[in-house]
């Protein structure tokens, strides 16, 4: 069960957290990022390297838009309080120091002035915030159409202003986070001791599972550093051994994927009557459970990367939803972390059955009508309905294989307290 050692490194997190709420924030990633709109991931923030520049929406793409400075024209790298372009030659700069909404930002040439100081706003908000001032970087309109402007406006906790930091699946780091134990950059060579920590869902027959690193691992004291588990081979992951998965359900909804199931995961080293734990990429700290895990599929467009991801599993049962567009926070809620599969994604859990299907969206966990339920109040809600599903197309098992796609392409994509343990379905 839930160690004392991990509530204890919850408190003191939180507390750290709070006493530092003024202090100005850097997005956990490290390096380059893509600066991606909340409510579709395929597009990004860019500019030419040229002051006075418009920063402007664009569709994600690999750094093949170069300027003679060298560096992409969509990465951007936080340092020194700014955030920078063109390898640090540009700045994001609010225009004149004119701080009124709707006042459209551009780069500029990398100073001392405030009017280029930024913050990233903690736990899920992800907004990009001047540092002197309640302004954010707004979408205009919040249209998604490429060429429209970012501005800026007063901080509101809504998708225009919700900026996701995210690589090129073609582009990973090594790592993508400071204190991370594994590796994002993972090549194509599969390898039980792999410490890869990417992990893609694609299908019923194409999706992988965090679990620990090392046997008889309780996932109360790994989540930090789980590593990714793969059905297919040729990701440089680990691949699930034969008789690890005993049913799989996949069902596709219009705003995440969903894989929930059952199957023996001390093969894959969950410990033996382990009730097991949640995992998503906030975490106490807001670095991620684990650190520095990273999530991409092709559902919804290809190699893409979902922010937006809640996953429980135990010794006998799993459950994997990946959310994107402007209600993924939503349909991910990572909050509810005591209460299981079964309560957070309802769902098909039926033991000796393989299918993936179409559905609607559950309702999302954890919300009733306009009321927030949250652990620990009596009396605890029942789990809401099991969504609608249809088109199910059966499988007879699930089998080990080589990566169907080819996952080089330089595509974007479309849209990314410590967790305590889940009770196994009994």
């Amino acid at each position: 069960m839930f160690a004392k050692t991990s509530i204890l490194a919850s408190v003191l997190a939180a507390v750290t957290l709070a006493a530092a709420s003024d202090t100005p924030t850097t997005p956990p990633y490290q390096g380059a990022l893509l600066m991606q709109a909340g409510s579709d991931a395929s597009k990004c923030l860019r500019a030419d390297n040229k002051s006075g520049s418009p920063v402007t929406l664009a569709q994600c793409t690999e750094s093949d838009v170069l300027c003679t400075q060298g560096g992409s024209d969509q990465e951007w790298t936080w340092k020194n309080g700014q955030v920078q372009l063109h390898n640090g030659a540009m700045c994001l700069t609010i225009p004149g120091g004119n701080t009124a909404n709707g006042n459209k930002l551009q780069v500029s040439s990398c100073t001392s002035s405030s009017f280029q100081k930024f913050q990233y706003t903690p736990w899920g908000q992800n907004q990009i915030k001047w540092t002197n001032g309640n302004k954010c970087v707004d979408l205009s309109g919040g249209s998604l159409a490429v060429g429209n402007a970012a501005q800026l406006w007063d901080c509101y906790d809504i998708p225009n202003q919700t900026w996701d930091m995210g690589y090129m699946y073609s582009n990973l780091p090594q790592k993508s986070e400071v204190g991370q134990s594994g590796i994002n950059n993972c090549g194509s060579t599969s390898d039980q001791s792999s410490t890869c920590q990417t992990v893609y869902l694609n299908d019923a027959d194409d999706f992988c599972l965090w679990a620990p690193p090392n046997p008889n691992g309780a996932i109360g004291e790994t989540e930090r550093e789980e590593v990714s588990w793969c059905v297919k081979s040729g990701r440089g992951t680990r691949v699930m051994p034969e008789g690890t998965l005993t049913g799989v359900h996949w069902v596709t909804t219009k705003d995440y994927v969903q894989v929930t199931g059952t199957g023996d995961f001390t093969k894959i080293n969950v410990k033996k009557g382990d009730y097991g734990g949640e995992l998503d990429p906030h975490g106490a700290d807001g670095n991620g459970n684990p650190i520095g895990g990273l999530v991409y599929g092709n559902t919804f467009s290809e190699n893409l990367q979902y922010h937006e991801w809640t996953s429980f599993i135990s010794e006998k049962q799993f459950c994997f939803r990946a959310c994107t567009g402007p209600n993924a926070k939503q349909n991910c809620g990572h909050i509810w972390d005591e209460m299981g599969c079964d309560w957070n994604m309802p769902a098909n859990y039926e033991e000796g059955k393989f299918e993936s299907c179409k559905g609607d969206n559950d309702l999302p966990m954890g919300i009733y009508g306009t009321s927030t339920w949250h652990q620990g109040t009596s009396p605890t809600p029942s789990a809401h309905p099991v969504a609608s599903s249809s088109e199910c197309k059966s499988l007879p098992t699930i089998t080990g294989g080589a990566v169907k796609r080819d996952l080089s392409q330089e595509k974007m994509v479309k849209v990314p307290a410590m967790p305590t343990p889940a009770p196994a379905r009994r």
